[in-house]
């Protein structure tokens, strides 16, 4: 079992440090997962101890412990983006679209505006974002795939050919899409992405990974032993992890 979209600090919430730290890795050993990925947000990245995480990976005897980090992905942030990665050498990098050209869609207080546009439009110009993202070169994972469904809005067309972009550009990239359990905690209410989404990865034979989006220590885990039934279900036999920026593979 493994889960790798963990962060550490959430929102500003706590201080890394290694008290902290410890009590995210008996959260883990509660819930069987025995590699573990720190990918706080790269907003935070002054606030961010990556040595110290590292330092544990390097101590742990129990648990593979990973040090990532997740992107807001902006298209003009590339450069910058690509900058900040090469100081420190990540196990991995996720990669997430949280803002559709400087609108930041996914906060709380965004539903109504979200509501106001059209859908299939606002799906479209989404999946679009998430197609640069895995053509950059940034990443390995690509986060929460359909994170614009968040509050509950559907499009009229087929998600399939919405999505077909997004998809092509992660299959060509050999990227891994994530099984994302926190959508279950939104107004949504399922996991990301959907399970139409889910059978056409399958099917393109792009790899799926695992992540709780965990903010707190008690969320780590939190329902992977559903999501790897689902994936069971689909027919997939294997996920993965990374090292040094290299997918590992596990049967499942």
């Amino acid at each position: 079992m493994l889960d790798l979209h963990v962060h550490l600090i959430g929102h500003r919430e706590r201080k890394a440090n290694r008290a902290v730290l410890q009590s995210y890795l008996e959260a883990a050993r509660r819930q069987g997962i025995r590699t573990i990925g720190f990918t706080d947000h790269d907003m935070y990245w002054d606030e961010l101890d990556l040595p110290m995480i590292r330092e544990s990976a390097l101590s742990s005897a129990d648990q593979e412990v990973l040090v990532g980090l997740e992107v807001d992905y902006r298209p003009d942030d590339a450069g910058r983006i690509a900058e900040r990665l090469k100081q420190f050498k990540f196990d991995y990098v996720i990669g997430s679209v949280h803002e559709i050209h400087g609108w930041p869609f996914d906060m709380e207080d965004q539903e109504g505006s979200c509501r106001a546009q059209d859908a299939d439009a606002l799906y479209r110009r989404y999946f679009a974002l998430i197609a640069q993202a895995a053509r950059s070169g940034l990443f390995q994972i690509i986060g929460h795939l359909d994170l614009i469904k968040l509050f509950g809005i559907r499009p009229n067309a087929d998600i399939l050919a919405l999505a077909a972009e997004a998809l092509d550009a992660i299959q060509d990239q050999g990227l891994a899409v994530e099984i994302n359990t926190n959508g279950r905690y939104k107004p949504v209410g399922e996991f990301y992405p959907e399970g139409k989404l889910v059978q056409e990865i399958q099917r393109r034979g792009i790899h799926f990974t695992l992540g709780s989006d965990a903010h707190q220590a008690e969320n780590v885990g939190r329902d992977l032993a559903e999501a790897l039934e689902i994936l069971r279900a689909a027919g997939v036999g294997e996920i993965v992890s990374f090292k040094s920026g290299r997918k590992i593979y596990h049967r499942i």
